[in-house]
């Protein structure tokens, strides 16, 4: 089925498409191959147009150079091998946080990670971006409601067996549409544009609650053989849906290794029961190539490949580019697992310059002897569309506030992002983006 086509449908468009004259005109254009992205913007620009214009500016920016009057039936993921993980950029976008916000209410976070698919730069020849959504599970501490900046709303707490977030899912269209096919179509998209997918994943038990209808809410147990099962089919049907990443929240403490630096709530699955999980996933999926990546690394390399990982976050930053460069030739034969250049974690509580971070993003596209050597990298979404400056990437993990002064979601979307210097950023950013995806 074109799920495309059926949440045009839903949204009260044709599925017929034109050139979209505005991306054209915002088109940045790798150097020496066809790539194509848009790029001197600021998210607004995109968050405040519909779905059909997103879908029509994805197809304008088509590698082959080929415009689909309508959308194809079938797409199938950027391939790079059933190891790609292990050289990607990983990009995490809060969808929660550029949902549509309608007063005390927020909606529709698929559709908003549509909308700005279009400037998200796509693969290079050597090596994938993946783009990583924040949520995609209900939220435990109010689901489908932005509150104040510092009242309790994290988005590392969730619920399974309650189906998908109001904060990301579409559900006045659901009847249309449903929330799976409404991730299916999103994975199509991004796929179209020559991205890999992938979701955030919470593995602390006090972090999980387990829904049933019409009793209470159960915390997670991993001594429960039933929420094991829960958590891998759970799982397996996003895989299923088009996702081919999974981010696992505090993974470096996986069988109790370096407690002492944890900072999630509540117990943590054994060694052995990772190993299990992460095996039942792929195989359950049939997909070999999944990539899973652990939040945060250590010497111990062979830990985490044999736990079944395959990157590292936050094992070193960019801001040394002859470090990262040397620890690309030091891991050269690791081609299962390597650890990870971080650009920006989610507990970053701001501070970072634009000229830190582009430096960083330089060392994460560059850093390397060889393309094929590269490490992974890791950043978040004010890496590539920077946050205004009262607003740090961890306090809208933590809470959901809406930045709107008139209840719209088109000023909270004005106010959420830095403006005129954040376009510029964009902007230089676009450049390093031109010269690395040749690679």
């Amino acid at each position: 089925m074109n799920y495309v086509n059926k949440l045009l449908k839903a949204l009260g468009h044709t599925i017929k498409l034109k050139k979209d004259t505005w991306a054209e005109n915002h088109t940045y254009y790798a150097i020496n191959t066809s790539k194509k992205w848009i790029a001197n913007i600021v998210p607004s620009e995109l968050l405040s147009r519909d779905v059909k214009k997103a879908v029509e500016s994805i197809l304008t920016l088509s590698e082959s150079n080929i415009f689909y009057e309508k959308f194809p039936d079938y797409i199938e993921s950027p391939n790079y091998g059933d190891k790609w993980g292990r050289l990607a950029n990983y990009i995490e976008i809060n969808d929660r946080a550029i949902s549509e916000m309608h007063g005390d209410k927020d909606c529709c976070g698929i559709l908003s990670m549509i909308k700005i698919l279009p400037a998200i730069p796509p693969s290079a020849k050597s090596w994938a971006n993946c783009v990583i959504i924040s949520q995609i599970f209900p939220n435990i501490y109010g689901d489908g409601y932005n509150k104040g900046a510092f009242e309790e709303n994290s988005i590392y707490g969730i619920k399974l067996n309650a189906g998908y977030s109001q904060n990301i899912i579409s559900y006045h269209i659901s009847e249309k549409i449903s929330p799976e096919e409404q991730l299916k179509a999103y994975n199509d998209l991004a796929h179209f544009r020559g991205i890999k997918s992938g979701f955030r994943m919470v593995i602390s038990a006090d972090q999980i609650k387990i829904a049933h209808p019409q009793k209470q809410d159960v915390n997670f147990d991993w001594h429960n053989d039933k929420h094991i099962e829960l958590y891998i089919s759970e799982c397996v049907k996003l895989m299923n849906l088009g996702f081919e990443a999974m981010f696992i929240d505090s993974a470096k403490h996986i069988g109790g290794y370096d407690m002492e630096n944890y900072t999630g709530v509540g117990a943590l699955p054994e060694y052995s029961q990772m190993q299990y999980i992460l095996n039942e996933i792929r195989s359950r999926s049939g997909k070999t190539d999944i990539s899973f990546v652990g939040e945060k690394s250590s010497d111990d390399f062979e830990r985490y490949r044999n736990m079944g990982l395959t990157a590292g976050s936050d094992y070193i930053t960019g801001d040394d580019f002859y470090a990262v460069k040397e620890l690309s030739k030091r891991c050269r034969y690791m081609r299962d697992y390597a650890p990870g250049v971080e650009v920006e974690n989610d507990n970053n509580q701001g501070g970072l310059s634009y000229e830190q971070r582009l430096n960083r993003v330089n060392t994460a596209l560059f850093a390397f002897y060889s393309a094929n050597d590269k490490l992974p990298s890791f950043m978040q979404t004010g890496d590539i569309f920077p946050l205004q400056y009262e607003t740090n990437t961890h306090l809208i993990m933590m809470t959901n506030p809406s930045y709107s002064q008139n209840g719209s979601p088109e000023n909270h979307w004005e106010n959420l992002f830095a403006q005129d210097d954040g376009k510029y950023y964009n902007h230089k950013l676009g450049e390093l983006f031109a010269y690395a995806l040749a690679l």
